[in-house]
């Protein structure tokens, strides 16, 4: 006889605050996990590039070299490499453990608001407001990039990349997917400028952030809509959006000082936390467990679940 398949976990909400870090860099305009989730990286509008141990609240490395604000970065498949870029135009490719920067790619005419790197990481995608996307070799010391989307009619704000496709969001109100494979583009119309866009961890679905304060769940080959999640607050500012580690919640900033989880499925406000006051400006969550960075002004914040318990106390 079978035995039947052991229930799966319900999901967990990260609704306890575990660690805040004050993290000395002017105001964090964003905060991402690496890979794997074991560290983070923290943009400053003080040029600098910051790696933490988030959950132990350690300060590991502090990049410097950007001319301007840092205002996006990505880490490598492997942990090897870092890219930012940021107000001063410029994308830059960092050496993880020297501290040093490799690369200084340079060609965007205005500050560069989002970078990813490809899955191998030899390339790197910019967007930026001067309404291009620009993909540069890593591995080339040609000064040009290798490749420029110039399809955006505004500010680029948003750019995620999967093994073949790349997903860019812009202030022009549409979401653009780029299939490397086919050789094809998709367009949908959102209507309101969009300010963050990403892949649902499946890869089926993308979730999509405007500023009319709604996000919008779209299945990602026929661009129907399969949600609404409205509640939180983003009328000016460029905020970021997500899904929780299993697809299960929909996950979103907002300028009201608190981080928004909605039901994915029933589109019903599962819930709010309080971050703080003024704008959560941008947010990671973890590839694997429920946990949470927020940043807000100067400082980042570690949410877990409810029973989480932090080695060595909380700070």
């Amino acid at each position: 006889m079978a035995f039947p398949e052991p229930k799966p976990r319900a999901p967990e909400l990260p609704q306890k605050r575990v660690k805040t870090l004050d993290c000395g860099q002017g105001a964090v305009r964003a905060v991402r996990f690496n890979v794997d989730g074991n560290y983070c990286l923290t943009c400053g509008s003080d040029k600098t590039l910051k790696l933490w141990n988030p959950l132990r609240g350690t300060l590991l490395r502090t990049y410097s070299g950007h001319g301007y604000e840092v205002l996006d970065a990505a880490s490598s498949f492997d942990n090897s490499s870092l890219c930012s870029g940021g107000g001063d135009k410029a994308v830059v490719l960092w050496d993880v453990a020297s501290g040093q920067v490799v690369r200084k790619f340079r060609g965007h005419a205005g500050k560069v608001n989002t970078v990813q790197f490809n899955e191998e990481a030899t390339v790197i995608l910019s967007g930026s407001i001067d309404s291009s996307i620009r993909c540069w070799d890593c591995r080339s010391r040609r000064p040009e990039p290798v490749q420029k989307l110039d399809e955006a009619k505004d500010s680029v704000s948003s750019v995620k990349v999967s093994d073949h496709e790349v997903l860019a969001g812009s202030v022009d109100g549409r979401v653009r997917r780029y299939d490397l494979r086919m050789g094809q583009l998709f367009s949908d119309y959102v209507g309101s400028p969009v300010t963050c866009a990403c892949f649902s961890r499946d890869g089926q679905c993308t979730l999509v952030s405007s500023l009319d304060s709604t996000l919008r769940l779209l299945d990602k080959d026929t661009g129907e809509m399969l949600g609404e999640y409205t509640g939180h607050k983003n009328k000016e500012y460029k905020l970021d959006c997500c899904l929780s580690e299993r697809d299960t919640h929909v996950v979103s900033c907002s300028e009201d000082g608190k981080v928004f989880f909605w039901d994915l499925v029933e589109g019903a406000l599962a819930l709010a936390l309080p971050v703080g006051s003024g704008v959560v400006q941008s947010l990671a969550y973890h590839p694997t467990e429920p946990c949470l960075l927020a940043a807000i002004a100067g400082s980042i914040q570690c949410w877990r679940e409810e029973g989480y318990e932090a080695e060595g106390g909380t700070g």
